[in-house]
């Protein structure tokens, strides 16, 4: 081991620990934007010639930062086709407790990861997590991170669970004759994980600072609501129901269905017991995220005469709008300025605080305050606001959800999972190949495409995984191991001191490296340790593979801590605070198991 530390530099390896030690300084002070701090020291670290010139970007070519952005691109073709809402509507309640919630989300991404791979369980179920978050009205961050922990647990259960685990047993075969079988991690790894998914749905997530929803750039209460007309066009399910029939479900939608329009006129009383007929229109108030969902789910019609017209959708962008004081567009209707005949924009909702309509939303005046849903053709639409001389809120990534689809978004996605869970196909590929199929349908817009990718996340990786790269390359890790031996032999400490030193460094350096690099380094410390300590190697390798895996401390040790750092608006210094006792646990638990079944 000497030999080899001493062909290295060392100052280039006192260099490199003292720019990680202000690096993550730095981050977890948080006074300054992750990716600024990141990037500048990428950079201070090629002029010092830490990272030499020809490395310097690879790290923006690197699989995790691919990965990262492609699953951020399929999350939102999950959501736009509708795919994402049928889950939701199974599983989610939002009167259900936090603790329940989580359980239940928790329980499913453990053991879908498990059968997967665990970046792809968590893009199947973050979008999930963030629609029941919105619906029960409470932090996205409170239950994102317990989201991504409990995928990476449910990793640890089988060989194809997570990288590392396959590395490892790669590894063995090739230094001791035969690799892992599939459920070789399950003896460990499945104990890990429920109790590590118990502690997390249980008590952990109150360890989590309750952030601010990042895609809470919310209108104010008097204006989340939309008054919306809907018509039933032939073969809808709600044709021959009464009104009320659909109120109860309705609301579960967090939808209130108001009333009912024949024939160009609003029918008295709410017409509650009117048999439903087709081209008659629905009068429902909700959110426009629940709007979109409602009339895409049970195949309603946005548009007025659905027998004579089908609204065109492709290319088509919803909008929100308020109406100012000085607004051309005051006192007059959407049917006398014939917005959808001479500008392709139509009106599809109005919100107006403390005032029920009893004309139709097209018929009713505009007044200074209201807000309006518009669809329109994202080419034209701005060109017809500023005409109408309204504000345009802020965009919240509004798009037509398209249920139609969604059996072709969620077959493509799964079989890619599936060929990349086999070693078909490299999962890059198989996400990418997801991603053009989902832009070739027109489930996620090719307009929309890059909107969707959390380019900060995206610096902050692409900047430390050279830098990471270069601690190795120069001997840092060779030194920690080093260190890890030399302790041994000074102090005497037994194999399963050892092995527990092992498993937390290992933890340490996958918290701060790529877990798949860390696996590459620490599996010959461990098998070079066992060896010379003679005892059984497999459960020093158990140790490694559980380490690597268990990264909780900050967001860049495992990508799906990356991936929810942008949606949950975590800053660096919170994943310590759930991810710490987290791992002190697993600590706990893993020596245990290891040392019943993998006897040293």
């Amino acid at each position: 081991m000497a030999s080899v530390i001493d062909s290295y530099l060392p100052a280039d390896a006192t260099l490199l620990f003292m720019l990680l030690a202000a690096l993550f300084g730095l981050l977890l002070w948080g006074k300054l934007r992750y990716d600024l701090v990141a990037f500048c020291a990428l950079l201070l670290a090629l002029v010092l010639g830490l990272v030499p010139k020809e490395e310097a970007f690879n790290g923006f070519g690197h699989p995790a930062v691919i990965i990262i952005a492609l699953v951020l691109i399929v999350s939102r073709g999950l959501i736009n086709s509708g795919a994402i809402g049928y889950i939701t509507n199974f599983l989610v309640n939002p009167s259900r407790s936090l603790s329940t919630h989580i359980g239940i989300m928790a329980g499913l991404a453990a053991s879908l990861s498990a059968l997967m791979n665990n970046v792809g369980a968590l893009a199947l179920l973050m979008p999930v997590d963030i629609q029941a978050s919105k619906k029960a009205v409470r932090s996205i961050s409170l239950t994102l991170m317990p989201l991504s922990f409990a995928t990476i647990l449910g990793g640890l259960v089988t060989l194809i669970g997570t990288p590392p685990n396959i590395i490892i047993s790669s590894y063995r075969e090739t230094a001791l004759g035969a690799p892992y079988a599939m459920f070789d991690f399950a003896w460990v790894g499945l104990g890990v994980a429920v109790v590590g998914v118990l502690f997390v749905a249980i008590f952990g997530w109150r360890l989590i600072p309750q952030r601010e929803n990042k895609s809470a750039e919310k209108l104010s209460e008097a204006f989340e609501k939309y008054m919306v007309e809907v018509a039933v066009p032939a073969g809808a399910a709600c044709i021959g129901k009464r009104v009320r029939d659909l109120i109860d479900g309705a609301e579960r939608d967090d939808i209130i269905v108001h009333g009912l329009i024949r024939d160009g006129k609003r029918l008295p009383g709410g017409a509650r017991i009117e048999v439903i007929e087709e081209n008659d229109q629905l009068v429902i108030q909700g959110s426009a995220e629940d709007v979109n969902s409602y009339v895409a789910r049970h195949k309603l019609n946005y548009s007025h005469q659905p027998s004579k017209q089908k609204l065109v959708t492709d290319g088509m962008v919803l909008t929100e709008v308020v109406v100012t004081e000085n607004s051309k567009i005051i006192g007059r209707t959407s049917r006398e300025m014939k917005l959808q005949y001479r500008f392709g924009v139509q009106l599809l909702g109005l919100s107006r605080p403390s005032e029920s309509f009893r004309t139709q939303i097209r018929k009713t005046a505009f007044k200074p305050g209201d807000v309006l849903l518009l669809l329109g053709n994202s080419d034209e639409i701005n060109d017809v606001i500023n005409w109408m001389e309204c504000l345009p809120l802020a965009a919240r990534g509004l798009e037509l959800i398209k249920y139609s689809k969604a059996g072709y978004a969620a077959g493509i996605f799964a079989l890619a999972v599936l060929a990349a869970s086999l070693n078909l196909i490299y999962l890059p590929v198989a996400l990418g190949i997801v991603c053009a199929c989902y832009v070739f349908l027109d489930i996620v817009p090719i307009r929309s495409m890059y909107e969707n990718i959390e380019w900060p996340v995206i610096v902050l990786l692409g900047s430390l995984i050279p830098i990471a790269t270069a601690l190795e390359t120069s001997g840092g890790t060779a030194i920690i191991s080093d260190g890890l031996l030399s302790l041994a032999n000074n102090f005497g400490l037994g194999p399963a001191v050892v092995l527990t030193l092992l498993l937390i460094v290992t933890m340490t350096l996958s918290d701060l490296l790529n877990n798949t690099a860390t696996t590459v380094i620490a599996a010959p410390i461990a098998l070079d340790i066992a060896q010379k300590m003679n005892v059984n190697p497999d459960g020093f390798l158990m140790a490694v593979a559980i380490g690597a895996s268990c990264a909780f401390l900050t967001p860049i040790g495992h990508k799906n801590n990356t991936l929810i750092m942008g949606p949950g608006n975590y800053k660096f210094g919170d994943y310590w605070r759930l991810g710490l006792p987290l791992e002190i646990l697993i600590v706990a638990v893993a020596v245990p198991l290891i040392l019943i079944f993998w006897p040293l």
